[in-house]
This record gives C-alpha cells, structure tokens and sequence, in this order.
C-alpha cells in the first residue's frame, strides 16, 4: 500500500518535557502519528547518558542529539501554548526556526490562539492606546503569537491530534502545488556582517539603543544590521493586513541574516521568564544557517537561581527547572 508520508517525518515540539506527566504524552502523540504511518521523532528519540559532573555536559548531549534529531525530519509540530508568560516556551522557537532553516514545513497549535492583547494581562490603556507592560504600543497585538510565528507556521486552534491532521491535509495540497515556505528576500552576502536580534524591538527606546549599539560598533569598523532594518529593493508594504506586514518581516529579517557572517541575540526575559519568540526563532534560523551565534543576558545566572521555584525545585505551575547549571 502507498503510504505517502514513507519518506516524511514529523519532529514533535512543545513544553512537554517539563510537565509532570509530559513524556507520556509525547509517546501518545507519536503513537497517534505513527498509527496514520508518519515517521516521528522526539528529543527521547535517543537514550541519552546524562550523568556528567559537570551539568553543562548535559545539556550539549541533549543539544547534539536534539539537532540530530531534527535533522532527521521534514516537517514540526510545536505546542505553543503560553510557558513561563504569555508567549510559547524558548526552546520551542528555536527549534522552529532551526527547521526552517533547512526548508522543513512548520505547524503549531496551541488551546488559546486569541490575540496577544488579549491574552496579555497586564496590558493596559494609556492616553487611548493599546499598552503592553512596558508601557509601550503592545506589539503584534492583533496577533496571536509574534511575526515570525505568525509569518512561516500554519497554525491550527486546539490539540496535537488537530494540529496532525492539519499537517496531513497540507502534504496532500503539497503533492497538487508544490509550495510551503515563504522563502527570504535575495541580497547579497556581506563579509564580516553582524546580524543584532532585538528582544523590544517594537519600542522607540529601542529603535534608539540599536542606532546607539550601531554606531558604537561603526566606530570599531564593524558592519551591523538589526531587526528593525529594511531593505531598500524590498520596503514594507501598503497594508492594513497583520500577516502581510509580518510575512515581509520576516523575510527581511531572514535575508539580512543570510547577508551575515555574525549573529548576536538579546536572550533577555520577555513577556515573561523566556526570551523574546522572535530572537528564539531567528537564532534557530541563524544556528541553521552555520552563523557564528553570540547571546547576551543583563542576568546570566542559572535557571534555578533566576526562576522562582517552590521547595521541591519545579517553578510556579509545577513544571520542572532546567539544571543545567546554564542560564
């Protein structure tokens, strides 16, 4: 019998392995796939030896394997449901971005896919406008999840199982058209070029720290571009529509950071105890690019230092904290 998903394969993403029963639910997710015949693999795919003294050791194992994993794949399926905040787990992103890279096909889901300032709540009204808890214009607030989510993931309300059928109904559109990747703008590779990946990159004060981090970084000789760039052959559409402007984005952010040879992230907490889902997704996009990867934190201290933790170590919702004695 034909089974059209013989050579596919599903990578399956999500939070998972910090909630109390979350590896049950993975082996239930894969059996599901794997009963409609799609290959799948998971970060257990692999029975790792995580006895290292050193808990840094760790956690490069579970990272090798889990960019070994990946590769093995053609398509990902991420839970992005709300982890530590109100915006998808980190690592999640990541790996998106890392399958995107390598022209894999993108699906998520997640129970609440109502608009950022809605599901924000700490947003507030200032003057009339629209205000995150940083007092600024709540970004991408009539989005569910931010533009580089919102601009390469076919995204579905509800559970893994609707998210699986999604992904099977999109093959067999594939197998009539061909096409599932919004691509990047083409421009030319700049030597030496450093690419600044921008937590608030949506604020005026920002805009001003990455012209002021530009300038400093000009004097010394280096070339800089960040996530608030444009490219003069590509401007930014005439629209009204959320999703074109944040296809255009993205694509200008993903071309900028082929263009470059250096990546740098601003891995600071965002919307709460993860980074900003845009700096996760580019740096999975960037590390799948083979760029050089740099990250800075105002606050490197290690995880079970930095999120607040009951007695038995598992944070407020009684999920597990990583430790790996790594930020």
């Amino acid at each position: 019998m034909f089974n059209p998903y013989a050579d596919e394969g599903v990578y399956i993403a999500g939070p998972e392995c910090f909630y109390p029963n979350g590896y049950s639910l993975w082996w239930a997710q894969r059996k599901l796939a794997e009963y409609y015949g799609i290959p799948v693999v998971l970060p257990t795919s692999t029975e790792l030896k995580l006895d290292a003294e050193d808990k840094r050791d760790n956690a490069r194992e579970i990272f090798d394997d889990l960019i070994y994993q990946v590769s093995r794949t053609t398509s990902i399926i991420a839970d992005l449901e709300s982890f530590r905040g109100y915006e998808p787990d980190g690592g999640t992103i990541f790996e998106l971005g890392w399958v995107y890279s390598k022209g894999g096909r993108l699906f998520g889901y997640s129970r609440d896919c109502r608009k950022v300032l809605v599901r924000n709540y700490n947003a507030r009204i200032i003057d009339g406008v629209a205000c995150d808890e940083y007092g600024d214009p709540q970004p991408y607030g009539d989005m569910p999840f931010c533009p580089s989510i919102m601009a390469t993931t076919r995204l579905i309300e509800g559970s893994f199982e609707t998210a699986l059928r999604l992904y099977m109904s999109t093959l067999e559109e594939e197998r009539r058209t061909g096409r599932h990747s919004i691509g990047s703008f083409e421009i030319p590779r700049h030597e030496g070029r450093i690419f600044l990946s921008l937590s608030h990159r949506y604020s005026d004060r920002d805009r001003e720290k990455a012209e002021g981090i530009r300038a400093d970084l000009a004097r010394e000789g280096y070339d800089v571009v960040t996530s608030l760039d444009v490219i003069p052959e590509y401007p930014e559409p005439v629209t009204e529509d959320p999703i074109e402007k944040a296809v255009w984005r993205t694509k200008t952010n993903l071309a900028l950071i082929d263009s470059s040879d250096v990546f740098v992230a601003d891995l600071n907490n965002f919307r709460g105890l993860e980074p900003s889902n845009d700096v996760g997704f580019e740096s999975g996009y960037a590390w799948g690019r083979g760029k050089v990867c740099l990250g800075y934190m105002a606050d490197n201290s290690i995880m079970q230092e930095r999120i607040p933790k009951t007695s038995e170590g598992f944070d407020s919702e009684g999920n597990t904290i990583e430790n790996f004695d790594l930020p």
